[in-house]
């Protein structure tokens, strides 16, 4: 698993540098059938981390891959979900909060996954065999593997005692999150707000920036995936709002449910 672990880091890294080569120059935004966006550097991010990842045999699914009928994905036991470009609005508006998402799933459970967040450097991974890291890749070393692995730090990198912290997206807030965001309020004396955008809410978590990321707004499996095993093997849970069962992937419809992170 540990070498697996490394081509999904190189990918993610590998896809970053072609990500920032789109972000520093102009560049043509498409619309897609359900009226997201996309740009050339989620084709060109999906078109690295396919062919890096390729190599392992295991099937893909990608946001910006094949669309794969659930007759065929169905009996798939362990396969790649990524999202090549996580959070493409804030790549078109140049906020930097996008990531690089890779989750390798067995069992309809995420057991490794890679946040990447290519203008920060952040990168975020977890592996259900060692727990979760943090590292700050410098530009140095952005394929060097070894090094990226030798100076990661394990998660949660802190805990924040003073306030009781509830991280929220950027694009998506709905009237549901507000009301959860007010019984906390209730509950709790010093509440506080972040905002941020794609995985990295999910990886807030898992570091211990923050103790809960409500998701009560739609999203899809490979939003999620990587996120999840981060903050998974660093000690939280990312539960169904509604069952507060884990969130399970490779259903029938990818669309995800309601869904909580939360620091144990």
């Amino acid at each position: 698993m540990t070498s697996l672990q490394g081509l999904a880091i190189a990918a993610s890294v590998m896809a970053g540098e072609k990500i920032l080569e789109v972000y520093n120059r102009e560049f043509t935004i498409e619309t897609k059938s359900d009226n997201s966006p996309l740009t050339e550097a989620d084709k060109l991010s999906h078109k690295v981390i396919k062919q890096a990842l390729g190599e392992t045999g295991f099937k893909i699914l990608s946001e910006e891959g094949r669309q794969i009928d659930y007759s065929e994905r169905k009996n798939w036991e362990t396969y790649w979900l990524i999202d090549p470009l996580d959070g493409t609005k804030e790549f078109i508006k140049k906020s930097g909060e996008f990531t690089v998402n890779i989750a390798l799933i067995k069992g309809g459970v995420p057991v490794m996954g890679v946040v990447y967040a290519p203008v920060t450097g952040a990168l975020y991974f977890g592996i259900e065999e060692s727990g979760s890291f943090y590292c700050n890749v410098p530009a140095a070393s952005r394929v060097d593997v070894d090094a990226i692995l030798q100076a990661s730090q394990k998660l949660p990198l802190h805990r924040n005692n003073n306030a009781y912290t509830i991280v929220a997206s950027k694009s998506h807030n709905t009237p549901e999150t507000d009301a959860f965001i007010e019984e906390k309020k209730k509950k709790y004396n010093n509440v506080n707000l972040v905002s941020a955008g794609s995985s990295i809410k999910l990886c807030l978590v898992a570091e211990g920036s923050a103790q809960v990321y409500p998701r009560l707004a739609p999203t899809m499996e490979w939003d999620t995936a990587a996120g999840h095993a981060v903050a998974k093997f660093a000690g939280c849970t990312v539960y169904d709002y509604n069952t507060k069962t884990d969130l399970i992937y490779n259903k029938e419809n990818l669309l995800n449910p309601w869904f909580v992170v939360e620091k144990l």
